[in-house]
């Protein structure tokens, strides 16, 4: 079976952010420049969808996305008929997202097709018993599961799958052309993401009193969709933190790599959440070490797979302030030598590298 048309599944897709999407758009453009022909199904995550048209109007593949309808029912419904339309055309199909694993499962009851799962976290620590039953199901309909961390991969050894591999997330960012220099004097953090509970804004935040100690002039910028914002306003007031914190929600990828050239450490202490909802890589911590920038990131999540630890950053316990200042202590005080280590460790992760990895498991599963 050749490898000429694949139908890519995904529950995220840009211009709209979120870590998935932005896996599923790299994934389905590097395939699709070394010659397969990639149809992508997708949700239309915004209202009028002008955004989301001018930007599929500028790809070489083709995006099909499906109207959330206020019945999720008749959603679910358009989605299934979808992409049995366009399986009839297609010879793999990959699955990224939970309901993208369920409809892909379900295809494979109908159509003879090489199908291959890419699992981020969260979507295999469901809380709920039904939902997750559902998953561990379909994860065994697929021929191939890939894991973007080791880590990712731990959380379904339960199921005993043979067919599990890693491949990690890749990224892409223009490189910075100058060289970083240190300001120990006022350190700035960086974190980017979206504002909860699992990116771990909070974690910094209730450290900052014992960093302001020694850094009295640090500075933390927050960059993502300040979905809960106010939450850490509170935090931030109840401790006196307010002029070492920046809030910058939502910004576009140029003013996010100018946030992250100006920055000195990008942090990113994450942790799972009462839902199960974990950090299943951290591609952030890789585009900042492309731009010089060291990297500070939780133990005990997908990060740990993004930070080689006294190399490219730090690992520590996203809770323990001490360990923070620690970390941020070693950095400063070596930081040529970890911002050469964290652009060398980022070469690692470029798409032009994973794309490879992607198409070698594709074509040995033919």
């Amino acid at each position: 079976m050749s490898l000429d048309s694949i139908l890519l599944l995904t529950t995220e897709f840009p211009p709209q952010p979120g870590g998935i999407g932005n896996h599923a758009f790299h994934l389905a453009k590097g395939l699709q420049k070394h010659g397969r022909s990639v149809t992508v199904i997708c949700d239309a995550r915004s209202k009028a969808g002008k955004e989301e048209a001018i930007f599929d109007a500028n790809l070489d593949f083709k995006v099909i996305r499906i109207s959330r309808k206020r019945l999720l029912l008749r959603t679910f419904i358009k989605r299934i008929q979808t992409a049995f339309i366009q399986n009839k055309k297609n010879k793999t199909v990959l699955a990224s997202g939970k309901f993208s694993l369920w409809l892909a499962a379900f295809l494979s009851l109908f159509f003879n097709r090489q199908y291959v799962a890419i699992i981020h976290g969260k979507e295999v620590q469901l809380s709920n018993s039904i939902l997750k039953y559902f998953t561990d199901r379909s994860l065994k309909r697929f021929d191939t599961v890939i894991a973007v961390s080791r880590y990712t991969k731990s959380l379904v050894a339960r199921l005993e799958l043979k067919n599990s591999i890693v491949i990690p997330n890749g990224f892409a960012i223009e490189k910075r052309s100058d060289e970083i220099s240190k300001k120990s004097f006022a350190p700035s953090l960086i974190t980017v993401g979206n504002v909860t509970e699992r990116k771990g804004q909070h974690n910094v935040i209730n450290a900052l009193p014992l960093l302001l100690k020694t850094y009295p002039k640090l500075k933390y910028h927050i960059v993502g969709i300040p979905t809960e914002k106010k939450k850490l306003e509170v935090l931030v007031s109840q401790l006196g933190v307010a002029k070492a914190v920046i809030f910058h929600g939502r910004v576009t990828e140029k003013e996010k790599k100018r946030l992250l050239e100006k920055a000195d450490i990008f942090i990113m202490l994450s942790e799972m959440t009462s839902t199960g909802d974990v950090e299943g890589f951290g591609i952030a911590i890789l585009e900042a070490n492309a731009l010089g920038l060291p990297a500070i990131g939780a133990k005990g999540c997908g990060i740990e797979d993004a930070v080689k630890d006294k190399y490219s950053g730090k690992l520590i316990d996203s809770k323990d302030p001490v360990q923070l200042k620690n970390a941020l202590h070693e950095i400063l005080s070596n930081y040529e030598e970890y911002s050469k280590g964290a652009k060398t460790w980022s070469e690692n992760f470029r798409w032009d590298i994973i794309i490879m990895k992607y198409i070698k498991t594709l074509e040995n599963k033919q």
